[in-house]
Order: structure tokens, then sequence, then C-alpha cells
């Protein structure tokens, strides 16, 4: 009969632990290391942050698909990924409130977020823009009754917002004195809104004007002030250059097509921004973007007309 060796069995199970942890810290060393580009190829997927109610850049239909302008950029990033890893590329789609926008991308759970993001100093600290694609500014959302008070001072005035907005950090800057109040969507702030529960929202100004299209009162509300002008871009977590790359020219060639008059370039705009969009732009408002849209062009490298 054979002896029972436990001294070796112990021995054993700690090597076999050993290398079981030792891989597990390797495999987890390397998905860290790994960049946004690399782990694309690897996986065929593109996940990408977006918003649920920032319309007409990014929101949920009525089927519950996330769709938007910004959803729109995404899919022609997808499209240039795919000519850049030559292979098919799932785009994933995340809706992500704008408080934990930056904590997804330090933390590796998104590729990218495109949605109504503005660059700031303190953003960019932590991750990355893209080239600006679009242009938006802070606003406010009142009721009409209260458009002169408002209008006058904004000193213990209770102004909605979201957490982590530019939104948030332009009204602060205005007037350090009015009583900010936190929600966790637009749909809440514009409900408080109408309750008299607050005297006024601040958000991007056409995203403003988009819900102002969608309520049968709209009479009963104003839009007043410019309190920013921000460009409208992606955010990629840092240190993938590679990536960004891909982004800017897929955003850059979808713009200078679009100014070139290209009819698929002028169709994903028009969609949103056109006559007959979700949210068509004033005459002035319009030539603001298309004036942003030529300079970021031009600050770059004209891409082939072949190309386009």
């Amino acid at each position: 009969m054979l002896g029972y060796n436990f001294q070796g069995s112990k021995l054993a199970k700690l090597w076999l632990y050993g290398i079981t942890l030792a891989s597990i810290i390797l495999t987890t060393q390397i998905a860290t290391a790994e960049t946004v580009m690399e782990k694309v190829a690897r996986t065929g997927v593109l996940t990408a942050g977006t918003s649920k109610d920032a319309s007409p850049f990014a929101y949920a239909d009525r089927e519950g698909q996330l769709v938007g302008y910004s959803v729109d950029m995404l899919a022609l990033i997808k499209k240039q990924l795919e000519k850049e890893l030559g292979r098919k590329i799932e785009l994933k789609l995340v809706a992500i409130a704008p408080k934990d926008r930056i904590p997804q991308l330090v933390e590796n759970n998104v590729d990218i977020i495109c949605d109504a993001s503005s660059f700031t100093w303190e953003r960019d600290r932590k991750i990355d823009f893209s080239v600006s694609y679009s242009i938006t500014g802070t606003r406010l959302l009142v009721k009409q009754d209260n458009y002169l008070p408002i209008s006058q001072s904004l000193v213990g005035k209770r102004i909605g917002v979201l957490p982590g907005t530019t939104n948030e950090l332009a009204m602060k800057q205005a007037e350090p004195r009015a009583k900010i109040v936190y929600f966790d969507d637009r749909a809440e702030g514009f409900s408080a809104l109408e309750r008299g529960k607050i005297d006024a929202f601040a958000g991007d100004s056409i995203l403003l004007e988009s819900w102002l299209q969608t309520v049968k009162n709209s009479e009963d509300f104003a839009i007043l002030g410019h309190y920013s002008k921000e460009g409208v871009a992606c955010m990629i977590p840092e240190d993938n250059s590679q990536f960004l790359n891909n982004v800017n020219y897929a955003l850059i060639r979808f713009m200078q097509s679009f100014l070139a008059g290209k009819r698929e370039s002028v169709v994903v705009f028009d969609r949103w921004f056109g006559f007959q969009g979700r949210v068509p732009l004033s005459k002035d408002l319009r030539e603001l973007m298309l004036e942003t849209m030529q300079l970021v062009v031009d600050f770059k490298e004209e891409i082939p007309a072949r190309e386009l």
C-alpha cells in the first residue's frame, strides 16, 4: 500500500495556487496596459458611452434605441476603425449619466463617449478630447412669467443643473450667489421647472430648444441669456493617440464632406439640424456651426476628395 505524502500534496496545491494567482495578475496587467485600438482589434467591439436624454445629440427614441447626431458620429468612427483594422466592428452603445462619464472612461468601462460633452481643463487632466464637431452654449430655460426677474438678476434664484456638466460650472461662475439645485436627469429638471420648484433650468442651448419643440405648452417658456460658448467633442481615455487619430479623422472627414455638399453627410446633418430636422437651427446658429466646422477643418490637412 502506497503512503500518502501530505506535505507533498500541500506543496503541490500551493504551487498550483501560485501559478493561478500569477496568471490572474498577468492577465490583469495585460488588460490594463491594453490600448483601445488593441482591445477593439482583439474583441471586435467598440463600447461607446452616450446619453439617453440629450436630444438631438443623443437620446432614447420611442423604441428605446439610442439615436442622435453624436450617435451618428460614433457610427462613422466605427466605420473608420473597420477600415483601419481590416475587420468588422460591433458598436455597443451604453447610456451614461453626465456625472459618470469621466469615471467610466478612467476605469476603462467604455472606449469613448460622444453625447453633448464639452472641453474643460479639469476634464482634460483625466481624459482626452477629440476635435469639436458641433457648438453649443449654456442658456436658461424659464417660465414666461418669470422672464423679467431672471433676466435682471440671478441672486438667490434656484437654478437647476445636472451635476458634472459645464452648465453647472457656467452658472456658478455667472452668479455664485444663485442657489444651485441638482437633478439626476433633464426630464426631472424640466418637470421641476414646470411645477415651480426651481426658477430656471440651465442647459445646452440646442438641448433646450429640442425640449421646447416636444412640449404642447411651449409658449409658456422662454430661453434667455448666453453664459458660455462651447464646442461639442468626443471623450476618450488618456494615452490612446492611435485611437484618437482615427476618431479625429472620421470627424474631420464628415465635416469636410458636409461642407463640400456631399449628399451622404448633408443627410446626416439635416436629419438633426435641417429645416425638417429634429431641431431646426436658426439662421445665425446654423452659420455659427458651419463656421466652427470650417475652422476645425482648416486646422488640419485636407483629406483627399476621393476619401470623402
